[in-house]
């Protein structure tokens, strides 16, 4: 809801209120942003001017309290007063940086107003509504427009600008946010989710002292060394309680966020596109619309700005018709062969995932062109005839009539040198005249800014999901961008924001009229995790590390910001390729639940053990698989270091589905705790751990110790019944009301180094259980 009463605006969802005034002066003054409030006049919440700061600079001699740099503002300027970072730099008509924007009108829309050239969120009249504010530069005729638009039943604001110039000269972008905000300080902790390949989105939380901090990207995607994402929360906070803010932006190519504490404690938060090579000229008439800026809050810590998140992103941001649609079981060719396949091999494979009760039959890179290895190929769309023989086509036909769905990796915004595209249009790749261009993984990428290149990608990607009927996309992109140049645009400023407009192009006109394929974006792994991306692509490829250890870091980290619906997540084979680590199947399959399950591996070679194990863990993740993808999720701050907890709660309310697990094993482990958090106290539950297997392989030459005789620990008994044979874990089952259950469960011992029988919890390092809490009949 939006209002707007004596001056006052007045911004209500469900359980926040954000309140912003028109000064005597045209600006606008931030006044308050936390949890809901009561109609009432604002002044007790108002930042007070009582007394004039030294060495201020006072914006009107008539008021000499009126100071832009101590007040909380929703916009500022350049030259006149306020030196905190400004939202804008721009040369403006008259040859000056210097601009102040001030009020001239406003009104309020139902629903929300989409941007020309980018996506944004979205939702019905009912569901959301916008407030559009007209600034003005009085001495150049430019306009500056706010946009906020209010999702209630989320309690997410979105915000954005557009810059008009109305003037006969030009006028020069150097730097425009989408969003600034001024904060009272809280002693506020700036979290964000930071790394590289193969160690994303892990969480970094650092207390904000005098000066900026910033979070960007220049590599010409939003990037895996900092999400665009990220949070302010105030000294103390926890998962389940305290003041939480939460920032992300609707964008994926270079971003700049920055948080910066002013010398009276002043809080300005700016976000939107980084100025790092940024450059755009508007002549009269023309406007600039920048990517649009979310932001939320609440007062139940961080996990109550994650459940904002979540429900905006699954209700406001994903299209297309697997929009709230549980996502199929995959197996994907990539670590199972890298490029070494033919469709025998390929058969083989879907055979046997089949059997396993898999949905979805991925196959990754190698598919097209001289594509063995990754030095060929990329750019060209002609099936490899010594690997398909029949053709692309008549292979995907062959996955469906076995009863699986049939999916398909491109990885069209790139380019190889030894390609047939290259030799043909070399001038389609992005390189510096009179530079030798670097490269990245072998490649080049293409120019997304000359339409003929879009062309030539929306032909042959829509040409080939026709023929082959894919149901699923996996839409990768290998490498950052350099060399940032183009032959088709004159100011090499607009570069990154017009390639990112190319891309959004291509996307939206091969899957707007193909909804019924589901789209996993991925870039090197979590490269492009980004709310952009995810206007067109329902799922993303959390990252290239399958490890479940460094995998639960990352989807933890990821889960501050995105729902668990997004976050792609697969079973691959141990010792692990990214670390060497070697984990058990149970702990694979126990953190790949925490996201969109997939398997990654040459099922070939598993044994009869594994195979059942593996039937069993896909028979339990279809049967809880709305509530792991959809469900509320809960982090906790665990007591010990060396444990993670999550848990997964059903939209109604009726089941939960708990993950305990263990990084390093401590000797004589202490008592172990499971928290739960959502349950109806007034209810009762059953509690039962996922029964899972333990293999004697894991054991090793500890089994002589079971036994009436010795037998050599890699000899043929052995191993052979590891083949067929495994132990079971400890099964522990609780009941009781729903206040008892969250008051904290004490599991029964870990392994102590004696005493073992069967309610022993054997986890070692790397273990793990899942539990399963459901709500009793009679309750």
């Amino acid at each position: 809801m939006i209002e707007f009463k004596d001056g006052l605006f007045r911004l209500t969802t469900e359980n926040t209120s954000y309140w912003f005034r028109v000064t005597a002066f045209g600006h606008l003054e931030h006044i308050y942003y936390g949890p809901i409030l009561k109609e009432q006049p604002p002044d007790a919440l108002a930042l007070k001017r009582t007394a004039a700061i030294g060495t201020s600079v006072c914006y009107d001699e008539s008021d000499p309290t009126y100071c832009l740099d101590n007040l909380c503002l929703e916009w500022s300027g350049i030259g006149k007063g306020d030196f905190r970072h400004s939202p804008a730099e721009i040369k403006m008509p008259d040859g000056s940086f210097n601009c102040d924007f001030k009020y001239v009108s406003h009104r309020i829309i139902d629903g929300f107003m989409p941007l020309k050239t980018l996506p944004s969120a979205y939702g019905t009249e009912t569901e959301c509504s916008t407030v559009e504010i007209t600034l003005k530069d009085e001495s150049n005729d430019v306009y500056l427009i706010m946009y906020y638009t209010v999702y209630e039943k989320t309690n997410v604001i979105t915000r954005r600008v557009v810059l008009e110039n109305r003037n006969d000269k030009p006028l020069v972008i150097r730097c425009l946010m989408s969003l600034m905000l001024d904060l009272p300080d809280r002693n506020f902790n700036f979290v964000t989710f930071d790394g590289g390949w193969i160690k994303e989105a892990n969480r970094h939380e650092r207390p904000l002292e005098y000066g900026m901090f910033v979070n960007s990207s220049t590599t010409g995607t939003s990037s895996n060394r900092h999400n665009p994402g990220f949070l302010l929360a105030e000294r103390g906070a926890a998962e389940q309680h305290g003041y939480v803010y939460g920032f992300n932006l609707i964008y994926s190519a270079n971003h700049y966020g920055a948080v910066e504490m002013s010398n009276h404690r002043l809080v300005r938060v700016n976000l939107g596109i980084n100025p790092h090579c940024f450059e755009w000229v508007l002549n009269r008439d023309e406007s600039f619309e920048t990517p649009e800026a979310v932001m939320t809050f609440s007062e139940r810590g961080f996990n109550g700005v994650s459940h904002n998140f979540h429900d905006f992103i699954n209700n406001n941001i994903v299209r297309g018709d697997w929009k709230g649609k549980e996502r199929p079981v995959v197996i994907n060719t990539w670590e199972s062969f890298f490029f070494k396949y033919n469709e025998r091999k390929l058969l083989g494979l879907a055979r046997r995932a089949k059997k396993l009760g898999i949905e979805l039959f991925v196959l990754d890179d190698g598919w097209f062109g001289n594509r063995n290895d990754d030095n060929a190929g990329l750019g060209d769309y002609t099936v490899n005839p010594k690997k398909f023989p029949g053709g692309l086509a008549r292979f995907a036909e062959k996955i469906r009539k076995m009863g699986l769905e049939f999916g398909l990796w491109f990885e069209p915004e790139m380019i190889n040198i030894d390609s047939e595209l290259y030799r043909s249009h070399s001038e389609y790749a992005v390189t510096t005249p009179g530079k030798k261009p670097a490269l990245g993984r072998n490649q080049l990428v293409l120019d997304l800014c000359n339409s003929d290149v879009r062309d030539y990608i929306v032909e042959n990607v829509g040409r080939i999901l026709d023929q082959t009927k894919a149901s699923y996309v996996k839409w990768d992109m290998n490498r950052h961008i350099s060399d940032a140049f183009s032959i088709c645009i004159q100011n090499q400023g607009e570069f990154f924001h017009r390639y990112v407009m190319g891309l959004y192009d291509i996307l939206g006109r091969i899957f707007n009229k193909r909804p019924h394929i589901l789209v996993e974006s991925c870039s090197s792994g979590g490269n492009r995790f980004d709310l952009g991306m995810l206007c067109y692509s329902q799922q993303i490829w959390a990252s290239d590390n399958t490890d479940p250890i460094e995998r639960l870091k990352i989807q933890k980290g990821l889960s501050y910001l995105y729902p668990l619906s997004a976050i792609g997540a697969h079973v691959s084979d141990s010792p692990h390729q990214q670390t060497l680590r070697n984990s058990p199947l149970s702990t694979r399959f126990n953190a790949a639940c925490f996201g969109c399950l997939g398997y990654e591996m040459d099922l070939k070679y598993l044994s009869s053990v594994e195979i059942k194990e593996i039937k069993r863990q896909i028979e339990f993740y279809k049967r809880y698989r709305r509530t792991f993808q959809y469900g509320r999720f809960y982090r906790f701050l665990p007591q010990k270091d060396n444990k993670v907890h999550f848990e997964c709660l059903a939209e109604d309310g009726k089941e939960a589905i708990a993950g305990f697990f263990q990084t390093l094993v401590s000797p004589s482990e202490s008592y172990d705790f499971l928290p739960l958090s959502g349950l109806d106290p007034n209810s009762r539950y059953t509690v039962k751990t996922y029964p899972q297997s333990l293999f004697l392989k894991t054991f090793g030459g500890l089994v002589k110790h079971i036994m009436p005789f010795t037998l050599n620990p890699d000899g043929f008994l052995l191993r052979t019944a590891n083949k067929y044979y495994a132990l079971s874990d400890c099964v522990e089952e609780y009941e009781g009301f729903g206040d008892m259950l969250m008051a904290g469960i004490k599991l029964s011992n870990q392994f102590m180094g004696s005493h073992y029988n069967n309610k022993t919890r054997l986890l070692g390092d790397f273990g793990s259980n899942l539990y399963v809490i459901e709500k009793s009949r009679a309750s």
